[in-house]
């Protein structure tokens, strides 16, 4: 194992390298994909959801899906 010190650039690169050997182009993208954290405020547009059906509204929606 090699502990010389690299810049940020360097570190991803050699890591984007490795994974590609291993994985394959498309693995690499894959593998890459798990860490994106995405966008948005979830809690709150959670909650707009939420907060403005009542849980009579989705027994029927659900019920109305089943009965197709």
């Amino acid at each position: 194992m090699n502990s010389i010190a690299r810049d940020l650039g360097t570190i991803r690169r050699m890591g984007i390298e490795a994974l590609t050997e291993k994985l394959g182009p498309v693995g690499m993208a894959e593998f890459i994909r798990q860490f994106d954290s995405g966008y948005g405020d979830y809690t709150k547009e959670r909650h707009e959801w939420h907060d403005s059906i009542d849980i009579e509204t989705i027994v029927k929606q659900a019920e109305g899906k089943r009965n197709r």
